[in-house]
C-alpha cells in the first residue's frame, strides 16, 4: 500500500493545486523508531478546492434516530460544518467513502475511524498493524453508529492492540490536556517494535495527526513546525498547533512561578532545547499505564 490508502483518499480532500505525494514499498527499517522511510517512487494527486460555509451551531452529540440516507448525509454535513466552523480548516470528512489513512513514517500511520470489522483485517494484512491509538470520545463513534465493539474484538481475533486515549473532538483544551497520555500510548507501542502504529480520531484531520506530531516533535529530535509541515504535507489536515505548544509547555515548565502560557508570544515552544527534550520524554514515559 502507499502512503495514502486507495479507500476513498483522494475525494476526502481537495485543494486548488496539484500536490506531490510520496508512495512507500512495504520494507520495513529497523535503525530507529523515528527512522522516516525512503520514497520508492512518486505519485500526483489533484485535489480541487473546498468552498466552506460557517455555521450557526456545532454538531449533535448522538443523533441515533436518523436512519436513512438524507439523514446520514445530513448527519456529515453538519459534522463538516462544525468541523470548520470550531477548526478553521477547509477540510472535510467523507464518511461514506470509507476508511482513509496515511503512511506518516515506516511506524507510524495516520487515519479516520476504522468502520467495520474488515477494516481491521485491511490494516493487520495490507499494513501490518500491530496496535491502533483511538481517539474518539464514546459519543464520536456513537454519532457514526460504528459498532466499536465488533472492531476491538476483531482486533484481539487478529492479535491487535486496541488503545484508547479520549479527547474532545474540536476542543483545544481537550486535545493539550490529553496529548502526553496519548503521545505516551504512541511511543510505548513504537517502542515495543512489533509492527505499526495506527493512529485514528474520527476523520483524522485534529486529534490523530496532532499527536503525531506531537510525537515527531517530542521524540525525533524535530522542532514543531518541521514536524507539523512534513505530516500535512503527506495528509492535507489542519491540527491546532496552539494545543501541541500548549502540552509542550505543560510537560517542560512545571514552577509555580512559571508565567501563563497564554501570555507568551506565538513562537514559544515551537522548539525546545536538549534538557527539555530529554524531561519531556521522562515525563511522557512516565504516564504509561495510567
Amino acid at each position: 500500500m502507499g502512503s495514502v490508502s486507495n479507500i476513498g483518499f483522494r475525494s476526502v480532500f481537495r485543494a486548488s493545486h496539484s500536490v506531490e505525494t510520496q508512495v512507500f514499498g512495504k520494507q520495513r527499517q529497523k535503525k530507529s523508531a523515528c527512522a522516516l522511510m525512503i520514497p520508492s517512487n512518486t505519485v500526483r494527486f489533484k485535489f480541487n478546492q473546498i468552498y466552506c460555509k460557517l455555521p450557526e451551531s456545532g454538531i449533535e452529540e448522538n443523533p441515533t434516530s436518523r436512519r436513512t440516507a438524507s439523514n446520514s448525509k445530513n448527519r456529515m454535513e453538519d459534522y463538516n460544518i462544525a468541523m470548520k466552523r470550531m477548526m478553521k480548516n477547509p477540510y472535510e470528512y467523507h464518511h461514506e467513502l470509507g476508511m482513509n489513512y496515511t503512511l506518516i513514517t515506516d511506524n507510524l500511520i495516520v487515519g479516520s475511524q476504522p468502520q467495520k470489522a474488515e477494516d481491521i483485517d485491511h490494516l493487520k494484512k495490507e499494513e501490518d498493524v500491530a496496535y491502533i491509538l483511538n481517539l474518539q470520545q464514546d459519543k464520536d463513534v456513537e454519532y457514526w453508529g460504528i459498532d466499536l465493539q465488533s472492531i476491538i474484538k476483531r482486533c484481539r481475533q487478529v492479535g491487535i492492540r486496541h488503545m484508547r486515549r479520549p479527547a474532545i473532538d474540536f476542543d483545544p483544551n481537550s486535545l493539550r490536556n490529553e496529548l502526553p497520555k496519548a503521545v505516551s500510548s504512541l511511543e510505548w507501542a513504537i517502542s515495543e517494535g512489533k509492527g505499526r502504529v495506527y493512529v485514528h480520531c474520527t476523520a483524522g484531520l485534529g486529534r490523530a495527526p496532532a499527536v503525531a506530531i506531537a510525537y515527531l516533535f517530542w521524540f525525533c529530535n524535530m522542532n514543531l513546525n518541521a514536524a507539523y509541515d512534513m505530516l500535512t504535507a503527506k495528509r492535507p489536515c489542519g491540527p491546532n498547533k496552539k494545543a501541541i505548544r500548549g502540552a509542550t509547555y505543560d510537560l517542560a515548565k512545571n514552577d509555580p512561578w512559571k508565567e501563563p502560557f497564554e501570555s507568551l508570544p506565538e513562537y514559544a515552544f515551537e522548539d525546545i532545547a536538549d534538557w527539555e527534550r530529554n524531561l519531556i520524554q521522562d515525563r511522557v514515559r512516565s504516564l504509561r499505564g495510567t
